[in-house]
C-alpha cells in the first residue's frame, strides 16, 4: 500500500499540472475573445458548450466521475466567459444600457401618487422624500398606482417593498416585472404601529381589528395576547383607521400610525404594539423614465434562469468575479410555469461603473431574461 506522504506528493504534482493547464486554457480564451472582438461574435454559445460538456463526460470511466467532469467543465467554461466579458469591456465592447444619468431627481412641482388614503405610511414616505412642493393624489391599490405612472397621470409613485419585521411585499416585485416602471429612489419610514379606537373605547370593548396584512403581521405578538379579537386585513393601515372612524362601532379598532389616528379623530388605545422596536418599512420611488442619479449607489435587477443544476450559482458568480457586493436576493414563482422562479437581486454600484456593466452583460447573456429595475 502506498505511503500517505507519497500519495499527497502525487496530488501536489497533479494539482500543479492542473493549474498550469488552467492558465494555458485561460490564455487561449483570451485569444478567442480577441477574435470575437474583431468578428463581432457573441461570447456565449449555448449549443457548443452543451456539446463540449457531453464530449468530456464521455471520457470519464464511471458515473461519479462523469458527474464531476460535467460540474468541473461547466465552471471552467463559465470562468472563460467571464474573462472574455472583461476583455470585451476593456476594448469598449460593453454594450450600452438604456438608462440616462441625471444630476438630481426632479422633485419640485411633480405629480405623485400613493396607495391608500390620507394618513397612510406611503403618504408620510412621500412627504419625507419630495417635501411639500408637489401635487399628489391617492389610489386604492398598488396596481392603480403603477398604472397611473404608465398612463402619465402621475410622474412618480411611492410604494412599499420591504418591512424590517414582516419581510418583503411580494406583490410589488411582480408589479415591477409587469410594468415598464423603474426605481429611482427609496425612503425608509419608521412604522410605530398603534391600536386606534373611537373616543371613549378601550381594549375591553374590542372584537374586531382592521389593518393591512403587514400591519397585522408586524404586531403579531401583541395580537396573540388577544386571540378573541377577529383580525380583518384591509388594503392599507390608514384605510383601516378611516373605516373605524366612519362606522362608529365601539367594538372596532385599527392598527395604524398615530398620524392616521389624529387625522380621523381616533384615540390611541395602545401604543408601541409592534414586534420589533426598530420596525421600519422601505418605500421605493418609481417612475416610467429610465433615469438614475449620477451618484446612485444601489441597483435592483430581476432575471429568469434555465431550470438546470448550478444555474443560480453561475449567475451570482458574475458579482463575485467583478467584485460587486450583493445585498439582497428574493425569489418569486413565475405565473403559469410550475416550480420555476424569477430572482430579484439588489447590489451596490452605479450603472456607469465598468464592473457593474460587466456583471450585467454576463447575466444578460446567460439568463433567459433580465430586467434592470432601477439604480437609486
Amino acid at each position: 500500500m502506498a505511503d500517505l506522504k507519497d500519495l499527497r506528493e502525487k496530488i501536489d504534482t497533479i494539482d500543479k499540472e492542473i493549474v498550469r493547464l488552467f492558465e494555458e486554457r485561460m490564455d487561449i480564451s483570451r485569444q478567442v475573445a480577441e477574435y470575437k472582438i474583431g468578428a463581432g461574435r457573441k461570447v456565449f454559445d449555448k449549443e457548443r458548450e452543451k456539446a463540449k460538456i457531453e464530449a468530456v463526460k464521455a471520457m470519464a470511466h464511471n458515473e461519479f466521475n462523469r458527474h464531476g467532469v460535467e460540474e468541473l467543465f461547466a465552471q471552467i467554461m463559465a470562468m472563460s466567459r467571464k474573462l472574455q466579458y472583461q476583455l470585451l469591456a476593456k476594448n469598449g465592447v460593453a454594450g450600452r444600457l438604456p438608462f440616462i444619468s441625471v444630476e438630481e431627481i426632479e422633485k419640485a412641482g411633480v405629480r405623485v401618487v400613493f396607495q391608500g388614503v390620507e394618513g397612510a405610511y406611503s403618504q408620510l414616505a412621500m412627504k419625507q422624500y419630495f417635501g411639500d412642493g408637489i401635487s399628489s393624489f391617492h389610489v386604492e391599490t398598488w396596481r392603480d398606482a403603477m398604472e397611473a405612472i404608465a398612463e402619465g397621470s402621475a410622474d412618480f409613485a411611492v410604494l412599499p417593498i420591504e418591512n424590517s419585521t414582516a419581510g418583503s411585499v411580494n406583490d410589488m416585485y411582480d408589479l415591477l416585472v409587469e410594468f415598464e416602471n423603474y426605481i429611482v429612489g427609496e425612503q425608509i419610514i419608521k412604522c410605530e404601529q398603534t391600536l386606534l379606537g373611537l373616543p371613549g373605547a378601550d381594549t375591553a370593548h374590542i372584537k374586531t381589528v382592521y389593518s393591512h396584512p403587514q400591519g397585522l403581521m408586524q404586531c403579531r405578538r401583541y395580537l396573540e395576547g388577544h386571540r378573541e379579537w377577529k383580525q380583518v386585513p384591509l388594503e392599507n393601515t390608514a384605510v383601516a383607521a378611516k373605516k373605524v372612524s366612519e362606522e362608529k362601532d365601539m367594538s372596532q379598532a385599527a392598527i395604524a400610525s398615530t398620524y392616521a389616528g389624529e387625522l380621523f379623530g381616533l384615540s390611541v388605545l395602545a401604543e408601541g404594539i409592534y414586534n420589533e422596536k426598530a420596525n421600519s418599512t422601505r418605500f421605493i420611488i418609481v417612475t416610467n423614465q429610465r433615469i438614475f442619479r449620477e451618484d446612485a449607489g444601489k441597483i435592483s435587477i430581476c432575471f429568469e434562469l434555465p431550470h438546470t443544476s448550478g444555474s443560480l450559482y453561475n449567475m451570482l458568480s458574475h458579482f463575485i468575479y467583478n467584485n460587486v457586493n450583493m445585498t439582497n436576493i428574493e425569489s418569486r414563482p413565475i405565473p403559469g410555469r410550475a416550480w420555476e422562479y424569477r430572482f430579484f437581486i439588489d447590489f451596490e454600484g452605479n450603472l456607469n461603473d465598468g464592473a457593474v456593466k460587466n456583471a450585467l452583460r454576463g447575466i444578460r447573456e446567460e439568463a433567459i431574461t433580465m430586467k434592470i429595475l432601477g439604480n437609486y
